[in-house]
C-alpha cells in the first residue's frame, strides 16, 4: 500500500483508537509497581503516541502533498533525473497518458478540456522530469484550431508533487472556472515541481558540475512545450508561478529571463537560495552565482528587468511577510519592473492559503500575456 493510500490512513486511525481503548482498559492491570509494570505502561504509552503522530502524518501529507511515497519519503529515490545522449522518440516531449478534468462538466476536451501527463527531457540540459499539462477547451475547439495560447509554468514547492497542483490546488479547475466567468483568458498550465534532480532541492540554480536547472526552465522547458503544443511564440506568451520554494524560482527565472518569462508569481515565496542539508553546496565557491541567486542583490547590482511580479503573504501566519513588504518596495524602486501583491490578513503556509490566492494569481498573470 502506497503512502498516499487511504488504506493506510485508515490503518493508521485504527491502529492509534485501538492503542487507546488498550492503554484505558490495561492500565488498572499495570498499576502495580515493578519492573514489568512500568515498562507496560512505558509501552503502551509509547505505542499510542507513535500511532497518532504516524495518523496525523499521514492526513498532513494527504493534505499537502508533501511526500508521494515510501521510498520518497526515505529518502530513497535514486533517479536524478538526467538522459545520456538520446531524447525519447518523437522529440524531448512525450505524451504519458491523459486524464480528465478534475470536476469538469463534461469529459469531452472540448468542453472539459484535458490534461496530459508528459515527460520532457532538456535538449541541452539533459534533465528529464514530469509534468501534467492542462489544455483549456477552446484548445480542441474547431473555432480555436489555428489559434495559439498563452502558457504558464506552474512549479511547488519543495518536495511537493506535481499532482498535487492538479487535486489539491485545482488549478484546472481554478482556471476554466475564471474563463467561463470571462475573469481570463483561455490559457496552457505547466505544472511541475521545481526539483527537476531528486531528492535535491537544486532551487533552480545552474549548480557547478551539477543540474543545470536555472537553464532547463529558461530554455529546455519553453522549447519543449512550443515544439508540442500551440504556444504562442512571442516574448510575452509565458509567465511562470510558484509556491514557496517554486514562488522563488518563479521570481528569479521572471528576473533573470524577462525574455522568457513576462510575468512571475510568487506565492509564500523567499527571496534567496538557501543552503541546507536538502539542497547541498549550491554554488560551489563561485561568488557571482552565489549573489544572482540573491534577488536582493540582484535588484541592487543588476539593470531592472523588464517584466511582472506579483509576491503573496499574509499579515498573521507567514514568515514573509515584513521581508514581502521590504521586497515590493525595492521593486518599485527600479522604476521598470512592476510588482503587485496580494497580502492577506490571516493565513499560513499552506494549500488552504494558496488555493485563496490562486483565482487572482491566475487573473493577475492571463492579463499580462500575450498568447500571439
Amino acid at each position: 500500500m502506497g503512502l498516499t493510500s487511504d488504506k493506510v490512513l485508515a490503518l493508521a486511525v485504527l491502529a492509534a483508537v485501538g492503542l487507546f481503548v488498550g492503554t484505558v482498559w490495561l492500565w488498572p492491570r499495570l498499576a502495580r509497581r515493578g519492573p514489568r509494570a512500568v515498562a507496560g505502561r512505558v509501552g503502551l504509552l509509547l505505542a499510542t503516541q507513535l500511532a497518532l503522530f504516524a495518523s496525523v502524518g499521514l492526513l498532513a501529507n494527504q493534505a499537502f502533498g508533501f511526500y508521494a511515497s515510501w521510498a520518497d519519503l526515505f529518502g530513497q529515490e535514486k533517479d536524478q533525473g538526467v538522459v545520456v545522449d538520446h531524447v525519447p522518440a518523437g522529440g524531448p516531449l512525450r505524451v504519458a497518458a491523459t486524464q480528465r478534468v478534475p470536476g469538469a462538466a463534461s469529459a469531452g476536451p472540448q468542453r472539459g478540456g484535458r490534461i496530459e501527463k508528459v515527460d520532457i527531457v532538456g535538449r541541452t540540459t539533459r534533465i528529464a522530469t514530469p509534468a501534467y499539462v492542462y489544455l483549456p477547451p477552446e484548445y480542441f475547439q474547431p473555432e480555436y484550431r489555428t489559434r495559439t495560447f498563452p502558457a504558464a509554468v506552474v512549479l511547488t514547492g519543495y518536495p511537493g508533487t506535481a499532482q498535487a497542483l492538479v487535486d489539491k490546488l485545482d488549478y484546472p479547475r481554478t482556471a476554466a472556472r475564471l474563463v467561463g466567468e470571462g475573469r481570463m483568458e483561455p490559457m496552457i498550465l505547466v505544472m511541475m515541481r521545481p526539483t527537476v534532480a531528486p531528492p535535491r532541492d537544486t532551487e533552480c540554480v545552474d549548480i557547478p558540475g551539477g543540474p543545470q536547472t536555472e537553464t532547463f526552465f529558461a530554455s529546455d522547458l519553453p522549447e519543449a512545450v512550443s515544439g508540442h503544443y500551440r504556444v504562442g511564440g512571442n516574448p510575452g506568451s509565458w509567465g511562470i508561478i510558484g509556491d514557496s520554494t517554486g514562488g522563488y524560482c518563479a521570481l528569479k527565472l521572471a528576473m533573470h529571463h524577462p525574455r522568457v518569462y513576462a510575468a512571475g508569481a510568487g506565492l509564500s515565496a523567499y527571496y534567496k537560495a538557501p543552503i541546507d542539508a536538502t539542497t547541498g553546496d549550491l554554488f560551489h565557491g563561485d561568488e557571482e552565482l552565489r549573489n544572482r541567486a540573491d534577488l536582493w542583490w540582484y535588484l541592487a547590482h543588476m539593470p531592472a528587468p523588464d517584466t511582472s511580479l506579483l509576491v503573496s503573504s499574509s499579515k498573521v501566519g507567514e514568515s514573509n511577510y515584513k521581508d514581502t513588504l521590504k521586497f515590493i518596495e525595492r521593486v518599485k524602486a527600479t522604476g521598470l519592473t512592476r510588482i503587485s501583491s496580494i497580502v492577506l490578513e490571516s493565513g499560513g503556509h499552506n494549500f488552504n492559503t494558496w488555493r485563496r490566492e490562486i483565482p487572482g494569481t491566475l487573473e493577475w498573470m492571463s492579463g499580462r500575456l500575450d498568447g500571439r
